[in-house]
């Protein structure tokens, strides 16, 4: 369901015409600690649990996947939508550490954290590679775009894809918040392995410090959106070891930080 049709009125040189259109789908979603909200996030449904192992993870909530048990779905009309966090045994974590003041729109990754501190979750040290040629990153980014199933019928997805250092697509996952399909995609990788093997993550949109953020606690050191990078993202990019790209769509694109990796 990540696209709704609709009817549109459209307008062209021509006058209105009426027609139906797909627009990208945009509901909430709620996860639990126990009987505590932590969270809602405007997402595009699909692929929620893995948004919720990603969340729990890119969040700081767990340190590692197999912290968290499971991500129950909850039953009958009024659970749709909300889903718990079942921790594994052992695993004590204070929901009110985590608690946003405000629910997170598709377009803020950071909505309801107290202070600029407070999204600085620990990451661990990044390995050296992967290594990628110009030439090579590009190609991804054109794989990715390739397979924007859900935009290329809303022109309203991100996406987030992840690659293997030969080229290989590992996995690509859609929605209306970038940080939902980082989320996702890291989610996805996760469940594998943790940290996530050496890979190449690709952006539809610009790149920004909750991105950079979320690849870092997640392992990635290399990540490239086809539109430019915030200044937070860059600095945040030197200061943890990521690789951040930005304007990767032609010949040349710009490095913002440790451009060791591209070359």
């Amino acid at each position: 369901m990540s696209n709704l049709e609709r009817s549109v009125v459209r307008i062209t040189a021509n006058g209105r015409q009426g027609r139906r259109d797909y627009l990208p789908a945009e509901e909430p979603v709620e996860f639990r600690l126990g009987r505590i909200a932590i969270a809602v996030l405007m997402r595009t449904p699909g692929h929620d649990e893995e948004l919720a192992r990603g969340f729990a993870l890119s969040e700081g909530i767990i340190i590692r996947p197999d912290e968290l048990e499971t991500v129950k779905e909850l039953p009958g009309e009024d659970g749709a939508g909300r889903y718990e966090l079942i921790l594994s045994a052992g695993v004590v974590v204070d929901p009110e550490r985590f608690r946003r003041n405000l629910y997170a729109t598709s377009s803020c990754g950071v909505c309801g954290k107290a202070s600029i501190d407070a999204v600085r979750v620990a990451a661990r040290p990044l390995p050296d590679g992967p290594t990628v040629g110009p030439s090579a990153l590009l190609a991804m980014m054109e794989q990715m775009r390739s397979r924007q199933e859900g935009f290329d019928k809303s022109g309203g997805l991100h996406a987030a894809a992840a690659f293997d250092p030969g080229g290989d697509l590992l996995a690509i996952r859609e929605d209306i918040g970038r940080h939902n399909a980082m989320d996702k995609l890291i989610g996805f990788l996760g469940n594998g392995s943790w940290p996530i093997r050496e890979c190449v993550v690709t952006v539809s949109g610009r790149v920004s410090f909750e991105l950079v953020q979320k690849a870092a606690v997640a392992g990635l050191s290399l990540i490239a959106g086809v539109s430019a990078a915030s200044s937070l993202a860059a600095d945040l990019g030197n200061e943890l070891g990521v690789t951040v790209a930005g304007f990767v769509r032609g010949p040349e694109f710009n490095v913002y930080s440790h451009s060791q990796r591209i070359g």
